[in-house]
């Protein structure tokens, strides 16, 4: 179902085509279901398959958090942390902080999943999550590292060539960089007073780092990370005290978990260099 193809699906196992045909032939024959149609462009799942996706998911989730938990002792600095963050996070903040960390234990072997929806601790989704939420449940062990600044940037030839925004209403006559489908997005303009509607945006992308390649490229003006913006001479803060909020952000991990070393490593230097991310 992840890889839309039987070839996709042996890749991605490391397992021979034919093998995975016959797997999926033994389920829908042990079951009585059919699983997949074939279309030009791969297999699609049947209904019943997507039912039972919950299901299988479920099962892949343990699967792989067992393989975690029994990639080392809990005493050991080494062995598999799970990661996930958002899309911006992961790809512009995290790697140069797990760069430092696998410096200093180099035995520790980083998953990083990169994910704009909140991962299920609780199902061992993950080990370590960074949340832009502060989480409610009582199982989790969170961390605030502080607020995350975003503001409305462009490239600088991009002003150079058509001018600097005066005002939010003057806003409307640049190419700006906005969402395709998603309502929270367009809820950040709206809430700091911006009307724009989806039509109105002259780029959309629901992907932040869609958004943010962009901006890089000159398309026009939109939101990101003033802590990213401020690494690249060739960006400028538009309108810095008319447009800006922050996203308080949080290091999460399972109770269980919090004493086990390789996670309380990973945690920590999570802490730590996204403290330092923010405060900058």
């Amino acid at each position: 179902m992840r890889e839309g193809s039987l070839s996709g699906a042996a890749r991605a196992l490391n397992v021979a085509q034919p093998t995975i045909r016959r797997r999926i032939e033994d389920l829908e024959r042990d079951h009585g279901v059919a699983l997949f149609t074939r279309a030009p462009n791969g297999l699609i799942p049947t209904a019943i398959a997507l039912e039972l996706a919950s299901h299988v998911e479920a099962m892949a989730n343990a699967a792989a958090a067992f393989a975690r938990t029994a990639s080392a002792e809990a005493g050991s600095a080494s062995g598999t942390v799970r990661i996930t963050a958002s899309e911006v996070v992961a790809v512009e903040v995290l790697p140069s902080i797990l760069a430092q960390l696998h410096q200093d234990h180099p035995g520790l072997v980083i998953e990083l999943g990169l994910n704009n929806r909140s991962e299920d601790l609780l199902a061992r989704q993950a080990d370590i999550a960074v949340r832009m939420t502060r989480p409610l449940q009582e199982a989790l062990v969170a961390k605030r590292i502080g607020a995350i600044r975003l503001g409305l940037h462009a490239r600088r030839d991009y002003l150079d060539r058509h001018g600097t925004p005066a005002s939010l209403e003057d806003l409307q006559r640049f190419a700006t960089i906005g969402f395709e489908t998603d309502p929270v997005g367009i809820a950040a303009y709206r809430e700091k007073g911006v009307t724009l509607q989806r039509e109105d945006f002259a780029f959309r992308c629901n992907s932040d780092i869609g958004q943010l390649a962009a901006i890089r490229a000159g398309i026009g003006i939109g939101i990101c990370h003033t802590g990213i913006a401020r690494r690249d001479p060739g960006l400028v803060r538009v309108l810095p005290d008319t447009f800006g909020f922050e996203l308080e952000t949080w290091v999460v991990t399972h109770e269980d978990l919090r004493h086990v070393e390789r996670i309380r490593l990973t945690f920590d230097a999570l802490v730590k260099g996204l403290q330092d991310y923010a405060a900058s």
